[in-house]
């Protein structure tokens, strides 16, 4: 029986190693970066539930465009940071997945009721965008995403986060600093100061579409401060130093003051 392990780095495993993934034929599957360590080998379909297979899909080096249909946007993937900001050489395990690219193909569009909505970023945009969204393709030497126009966060019009101008239904927030201490006095390190679930709102989306096709309005702006759900939404630091987190308004479960 053959035995295979999954470990944090980046692995190639065999597909016949994985005869309980029916369909799948034999050739490398590539996945990057998984936490802890899975023994494949003497277990049944179901225990792979939880488990998400991220490969990314090779395009023939014959092809050299790729056409997006519906509302599907194109993006060309940025470049991973190998560097730290002090130009210490990072390795492949430390950089961070990249959320933002440059759009170089959009879909027509889609119907929603009786309106035709086209999509409203063109090409050439600077986007950033859901960090597991989307499917990986690779073309002419370079990396892109095929993902749906929704998944697309916001437009990115500087290369600071904080300018970051959210799509659709999306908040953009500041997140508050950490608390320093306890209510005791008692100075916190790092590792214990609490996420924070608060913040003010930077800037916010047009608003989500409803079934004629209309724009609605969020009933959240810019200024607020408002409590928002503790998992949700995508995290950002920003060149000040400061944290900043983009989410759906349904995300905001209220409005303090």
């Amino acid at each position: 029986m053959a035995t295979t392990y999954l470990t944090a780095s980046s692995v190639t495993v065999s597909a016949k190693s994985l005869a309980s993934f029916e369909g799948l034929k034999p050739t490398n599957v590539k996945l990057s970066s998984f936490g802890g360590c899975v023994k494949l080998g003497g277990l049944k379909r179901n225990h792979f539930r939880g488990l998400v297979v991220n490969a990314a899909a090779v395009v023939a080096p014959k092809f050299t465009s790729v056409k997006p249909l519906g509302d599907r946007v194109l993006v060309k993937i940025k470049e991973t940071e190998e560097k730290t900001v002090g130009g210490i050489l990072l390795p492949s395990t430390a950089q961070s997945k990249p959320q933002g690219g440059e759009v170089v193909a959009v879909g027509e569009g889609r119907t929603v009721g009786k309106t035709k909505v086209e999509i409203s970023i063109k090409t050439g945009t600077q986007v950033v965008y859901s960090k597991y969204a989307g499917t990986e393709v690779e073309f002419d030497e370079s990396k892109h995403l095929i993902l749906k126009e929704d998944d697309i966060v916001g437009i990115l019009e500087t290369d600071d986060i904080k300018d970051l101008k959210p799509l659709n239904d999306r908040v953009f927030i500041k997140v508050a600093e950490a608390e320093e201490k306890t209510a005791g006095g008692l100075l916190l390190t790092e590792t214990t100061k609490e996420k924070p679930s608060i913040g003010t709102v930077i800037a916010v989306g047009p608003g989500s579409l409803d079934e004629e096709g209309n724009r609605k309005p969020l009933s959240v702006s810019a200024g607020t401060t408002v409590l928002y759900s503790k998992y949700a939404g995508n995290d950002f630091k920003g060149k000040d130093g400061s944290d900043y987190i983009a989410l759906r308004a349904s995300d905001v479960m209220a409005i303090l003051s």
